[in-house]
């Protein structure tokens, strides 16, 4: 018998127009496996239970029909607790938030899901405010790997790929400031988008201002093109919103990536140490991309780390989340976020105007750099999965987590779009993710490859 939690969610609507099985079938089959994972995960702050059982119910006669809602009617999604969602405290890992409601109103992305018939299954766990690449929290606790519950699943968007892992509904809502979706879902082997800045309307807007990012986390790029196809629809309430898609993101991916240009950077350069098993293994996906017609190059981008610049725009926003609180609600927070926050609240307004600078130089750079190159590729984190409830690994003399995510945060200052595709596993089993990286606007590029990966067998469960 098919193990619903298994199928992606093009699959599940698939199997829903053929008759082979119901929407109710398959929430069903979800919230039994996240009800029995969450003891050890920690992947979700809630479950919707029985009202998820009755959209489903609801799903599942509009298919009997033959008059589907949308493009995901029926099937089971996950948000993170940063999104707001309608019927649902939203608390964001934050014990300084109130969940007296009420909660009348979904966020953008949410909105559009719920028009296209998905069943929200839970709100997946989060840091505090999303203010860190591991999830953990004061209000929730440590969420964990699925491959290993010793180690983190990474974050912020942590609860979403490891609910996506471990088969509680195939798409999940994430957000990404810094790497937040592409770093959990390269440690949890799942497949992660960040899209172009726009191309998600967010809504209320994140106080780390155009840093933040919301994107899809799947088990693979064509469930992600899907989503995206969805969840890229404008909103009046974003005004920094784009304007519609230029096409479907899931046609884009029939295109093939013989001919494209791709630069496949190994270490930034050698400003970036890298673990020698995930070298490999980003290498082995890089040779895959050349096998299947790809142009590729072994050459870096022109940029240092800029990652002074990514501290003042991203502790000034976390004084702004937190500049509301009261003196006892203060004492509430992760020490962490009310490190950073005292830390941004330091700045000057030219401080903050200088990190601008440097930002627009980058863009300026990866600007001209994709003029030579279609795509860019580089590993997604430098290392695998370490000690969970950590934010920095035991003995790397890090200090704060940006210290071992060089790759990630640059795309979030030029707003490109990156995603996160597994490229096999460590010698613990421990997933590693590479990150391929498109010019702005050229999300196609990125799920294209992306899918041809996927095409010629890439996965967590062996190596290429």
């Amino acid at each position: 018998m098919t193990d619903l939690t298994e199928l992606t969610a093009v699959q599940l609507v698939d199997g829903y127009r053929k008759g082979a099985f119901s929407p109710e079938e398959a929430v069903r089959a979800v919230l039994e496996r996240a009800e029995r994972i969450q003891p050890e995960v920690n992947a979700f702050v809630r479950l919707t239970g029985e009202e998820a059982l009755e959209q489903a119910r609801r799903a599942g006669e509009r298919w009997r029909r033959g008059e589907p809602c949308g493009r995901l009617d029926g099937v089971p999604v996950t948000v993170k607790d940063i999104l707001l969602t309608r019927g649902q405290p939203t608390l964001r890992g934050s014990r300084a938030v109130s969940p007296d409601g009420p909660w009348t109103e979904d966020a953008p992305s949410v909105a559009r899901l719920r028009e296209h018939g998905a069943v929200f299954v839970g709100k997946t766990t989060t840091p505090e405010y999303g203010w860190k690449g591991v999830t953990d929290s004061p209000l929730s606790g440590v969420t964990r790997n699925p491959h290993d519950p010793s180690r983190t699943a990474g974050g912020s968007s942590g609860g979403a790929a490891a609910a996506v892992s471990l088969g509680t509904g195939p798409l999940a809502l994430g957000t990404d400031g810094g790497g937040s979706v592409r770093i959990p879902a390269s440690f949890c082997g799942v497949f992660g988008l960040k899209p172009t800045y726009g191309r998600v309307p967010l809504y209320p807007a994140s106080a780390f201002g155009t840093l933040a990012h919301v994107g899809p986390l799947a088990r693979d790029a064509a469930d992600a093109a899907l989503m995206l196809d969805v969840v890229g629809a404008p909103d009046a309430r974003d005004w920094s919103a784009l304007g519609p898609a230029p096409g479907s993101y899931t046609e884009a991916l029939s295109g093939e990536v013989r001919g494209l240009r791709v630069a496949y950077s190994p270490s930034l350069g050698g400003q970036v140490a890298v673990r020698p098993e995930v070298a490999g293994a980003v290498r082995r996906a890089v040779e895959r991309l050349a096998e299947l017609g790809a142009y590729v190059t072994e050459t870096d981008p022109d940029f240092a780390d800029p990652v002074d610049a990514f501290h003042t725009l991203w502790f000034s926003g976390a004084a702004r989340v937190v500049q509301h609180l009261r003196a006892g609600q203060r004492e509430l927070l992760d020490p962490g976020l009310r490190e950073i926050a005292g830390a941004g609240a330091r700045y000057s307004a030219l401080d903050y105007l200088a990190a601008v600078d440097v930002r627009m130089e980058l863009g300026r750079r990866m600007g001209l750099f994709h003029q030579s190159y279609d795509l860019l590729v580089t590993p997604t984190v430098p290392i695998t999965a370490f000690e969970a409830g950590a934010e920095v690994p035991k003995g790397s003399g890090h200090r704060r987590w940006t210290g071992w995510t060089p790759f990630t945060y640059p795309f979030n200052l030029t707003q490109q779009p990156a995603c996160s595709v597994p490229a096999g596993v460590d010698g613990d089993g421990l997933p590693v993710g590479v990150q391929i990286v498109a010019a702005r606007h050229r999300d196609d590029l990125v799920l294209r490859a992306a899918h041809a990966l996927y095409e010629a067998g890439a996965g967590t469960s062996a190596r290429w």
